[in-house]
């Protein structure tokens, strides 16, 4: 299903109105998706020289980069688009569902300071559900899938190890639908969307649907947190 940038904010500005009037009721509420606490993977990549590169997808990329961008070890996180080609790698395009391309962020790291396992690990358990089958919260289309595009075969190895470990511990209530393929290409997005979460954290679909996964991150992994995000504009300047 197509969901523009307006469309997202307006169904998220109404979500909230409800939300509210179920806090006032004084029933419990629930924003985002439930953070799940998760066991670290048992096979990891070793320790290397350099920045090392990892591409996940997991619904609308401004959450996941937000998460990824206030965690340490991180030196970039950039949101932008994977599994199509260079030809459709635009929003408008992609939000159409038939490109091929999900929603994806690009996550350069120091394996010294944090392993590719611990950011699957982040990824899993409060970056989104990897349960949800081309869907996350309320955004729907295969644009929104659950993937992890790898670039090498040890961590395609890693990636699909894990997903057979959690899915074995049965640590969600469904099994885990997120794809592993070998990334392609990657191809960041507009302008507009980088930063996004830092931007504009008053937006009815940040603060409903993003914000609680920085807090999740914050609780869950707070020795991997870090205040401060990584932005794209610091990056690049």
């Amino acid at each position: 299903m197509r969901r523009s940038q307006t469309a997202r904010l307006t169904l998220c500005a109404a979500a909230i109105g409800a939300l509210a009037t179920i806090v006032f009721m004084g029933a419990p509420s629930r924003a985002a998706e439930d953070a799940v606490v998760i066991p670290p993977p048992a096979t990891d990549l070793p320790a290397a020289e350099g920045l090392q590169t990892a591409v996940v997808s997991g619904g609308c990329f401004w959450g996941v980069q937000g998460v990824f961008q206030h965690t340490k070890g991180v030196a970039s996180a950039v949101s932008g688009y994977a599994g199509g080609s260079q030809m459709t790698a635009t929003y408008e395009q992609v939000s159409t569902g038939t490109t091929g391309h999900a929603e994806s962020v690009q996550i350069k790291f120091d394996p010294k300071q944090i392993s590719y396992g611990k950011i699957l690990q982040i990824f899993f358990s409060v970056a989104h559900d990897p349960t949800q089958l081309n869907r996350q919260g309320p955004d729907s289309g295969s644009q929104y899938r659950s993937a992890i595009f790898t670039s090498s075969d040890d961590q395609k190895k890693v990636a699909e190890a894990y997903i057979a470990q959690l899915n074995a511990a049965k640590v969600y209530p469904k099994a885990i639908v997120t794809k592993v393929s070998a990334l392609q290409g990657f191809f960041p997005a507009e302008a507009y969307h980088q930063d996004y979460l830092t931007l504009h954290p008053n937006q009815p679909y940040i603060a409903y649907n993003d914000l609680p996964k920085i807090e999740n991150l914050k609780k869950i992994f707070a020795e991997n947190y870090t205040e401060k995000p990584t932005l794209v504009r610091s990056v690049s300047n």
